[in-house]
């Protein structure tokens, strides 16, 4: 029988790594091409033009929201990342599906749907009702 403290068997913790392990793979990826698609080309490779003709005002103002865009991307993935580290580490120190905030478990449930989840359903609506005001 698991203590209080263990909720979950050998297996379910292997499958919650595995999950997130799969999980930082992907997004570390989609952030690669990312940073290839939007750090590595010049303003001309990003717009297309491969004549000799001046690059309109215009244009270069909409290929610079992409650029931000792209790179507001990035940072908002490199956030998730560091979130699924830290949960491969509250695994490893035998704590995770227990909420930051309030000591109690997360549902199996929340972490089958967000596996980096830092805390339960009703502490994670009144962070976010926090944030709104």
């Amino acid at each position: 029988m698991r203590s209080k403290k263990q909720r979950f068997t050998k297996k379910e913790l292997k499958a919650y790594q595995e999950k997130l392990f799969s999980l930082r793979d992907e997004i570390f990826s989609q952030m690669k091409d990312l940073s290839q698609d939007t750090l590595m080309k010049s303003q001309k490779d990003i717009s297309g033009d491969i004549s000799g003709y001046s690059i309109h005002m215009a244009d270069v103002a909409s290929d610079n929201y992409e650029r931000e865009f792209n790179l507001g991307l990035v940072s908002n993935e490199r956030k998730l990342l560091m979130e699924i580290d830290e949960a491969l580490k509250r695994i490893e120190e035998n704590n995770f599906g227990v909420c930051l905030y309030c000591n109690k478990p997360i549902a199996k449930k929340r972490l089958k749907a967000i596996p980096y989840a830092r805390c339960c359903k009703k502490c994670q609506e009144k962070l976010e009702k926090e944030e709104r005001v």
